[in-house]
């Protein structure tokens, strides 16, 4: 795996985006310096004589084109700046469809479904572009041209790259060292995505006693045999069992050595607190804030909320007439949540539920259905629409546009009792959006908080200005496609 903006991505998902973005960028440049060929094609099968007059315009003396030179010259700058326009556009719906997501490659038939949409929309999107500028790009028929060359070459690019990455010379044989479900976890993460890594065994499948010989042999039994690449060590309890010499003697083989810890981190996008020990949080990697990166990441958080404030100005009086006709009480609902440092501040939001929600529960989490949230509240939350006057509170500098997502002081008592680490998650301010909440759904439940701080610690350790535009994207995403509401 390679990271990259701080975030760890599979080197088969990388060559695809890399491929496909040149395969895109390459077919709208052909679709170019061929369109003037269809465009005489298609009149040719529509009207014969104005196809003879085309031909003396498109073709020299001798049936010759007038040379792909002076067409690739025509493109000029602001044309090649416009296909690479068109290839961000393309990659970004891809992306907004799932096609990079290692974890859908296998599913074929709805791959191809997917990529037919996507190739729809961009049809849609481009010929509306040349409709109202019709010199988008040089060359009649250019975008036509592009679009079809475009989808012939993104599905054999697809079935050349599927054959690829099944070639041995790209899968990466692991040997999972190490019983229990924690190991068990490992050993099907690597298994169901798209890693090319291929489980050449582990230890769960010795039969009878384990101790330190059986799982020796078995370790070096298997890297002799299938030639092991990689040793991954997940065992929980290794008094006695864990065969150091033999692993020493792979390590000065070549063979890489490395802790579950990390492995799971990669494939999860998240830093389990179960087995976690302090040296690690101490010694691994990351969890280095210095204060460039947060200068930077503060403008940038800044920026997007200001952007954001001023595209929400339009929708700001109808949002609040909604919710002061719907249910009686103030539009803005102020509540205290825990900021960096553990430093309480005033989180604002529109009103989602009936003024006396907590009057005789106290704090509580809200729930599916519940019976507090207003007909207009229950719009607002799944449109986000109600997080917009959390925007100001990142202005004034208690939040951040991403970031932890702040929780009452009430229920940061009680979790910092019940989960360890939780309090690591006041290092860095509360965002209005974060890596829990683009990876896991909303959550109300302990078991839920322990789950989103798995994740809130793999951003804090990652913490960069690419993750942050990594979840600014992502969460765009989400909100336009209504996924994960609550």
């Amino acid at each position: 795996m390679i990271r990259l903006f701080n975030v760890y991505y599979p080197v088969r998902t990388l060559v695809l985006l890399v491929g496909e973005a040149l395969v895109v960028g390459f077919s709208f440049v052909l679709g170019t310096l061929l369109g003037p060929i269809v465009f005489f094609l298609l009149s040719a099968l529509s009207n014969p004589e104005r196809a003879l007059q085309l031909k003396n315009a498109l073709f020299i003396e001798g049936g010759h084109l007038p040379g792909l030179t002076a067409q690739v010259t025509s493109l000029g700058a602001i044309g090649y700046l416009r296909i690479v326009g068109m290839t961000g556009v393309v990659l970004m719906l891809s992306h907004g469809f799932d096609l990079y997501d290692s974890s859908q490659m296998s599913a074929k038939l709805e791959e191809a479904f997917r990529i037919l949409i996507v190739l729809g929309l961009v049809a849609l999107v481009l010929g509306g572009v040349v409709y109202f500028v019709p010199e988008f790009l040089p060359g009649r028929n250019s975008v036509l041209s592009g679009v079809v060359i475009l989808a012939f070459a993104l599905f054999c690019w697809r079935s050349a790259y599927g054959w690829l990455v099944r070639q041995p010379l790209f899968r990466e044989r692991v040997y999972v060292l190490g019983t229990g479900e924690r190991a068990q976890r490992l050993v099907d993460g690597l298994r169901s995505q798209s890693l090319g890594v291929e489980v050449a065994g582990w230890t769960g499948n010795i039969e009878g006693d384990l101790n330190r010989d059986t799982v020796a042999t078995h370790l070096v039994g298997l890297a002799h045999e299938k030639g092991i690449h990689r040793v991954i060590v997940a065992m929980e309890d290794r008094r006695g069992t864990l065969p150091v010499d033999e692993l020493l003697a792979l390590r000065l083989a070549g063979v890489k050595v490395e802790e579950a810890t990390s492995w799971l981190e990669k494939i999860s996008g998240r830093i389990e607190v179960d087995q976690l020990h302090a040296s690690w949080l101490v010694f691994s990697e990351g969890f280095q804030l210095s204060s460039v990166s947060q200068m930077l990441r503060r403008i940038l958080n800044v920026a997007a909320a200001f952007c954001g404030l001023i595209l929400a100005l339009p929708l700001l009086p109808f949002v609040a007439l909604a919710v002061k006709l719907d249910s009686p009480g103030p539009v803005l609902y102020r509540q205290k949540r825990m900021g960096r440092g553990e430093v309480t501040f005033l989180c604002y939001k529109f009103r989602t539920m009936r003024r006396d929600a907590e009057a005789d529960s106290g704090a509580t989490w809200a729930t599916d259905d519940d019976p507090r949230i207003t007909r207009v509240g229950k719009f607002l939350r799944t449109s986000r629409l109600d997080e917009i006057p959390q925007l100001w509170c990142v202005l004034k500098g208690d939040m951040q546009f991403v970031g932890p997502r702040p929780e009452r002081p009430e229920f940061v008592e009680w979790l910092s009792k019940e989960i360890p680490y939780y309090r690591v998650r006041h290092v860095v301010r509360p965002g209005i959006t974060g890596w829990a909440q683009v990876q896991y759904r909303y959550g109300n439940t302990k078991e839920d908080a322990r789950e989103k701080l798995q994740y809130d610690l793999f951003y804090i350790k990652n913490a960069s200005v690419g993750l942050d535009l990594t979840i600014m994207f992502q969460t765009i995403k989400i909100v336009t496609l209504g996924r994960g509401a609550r």
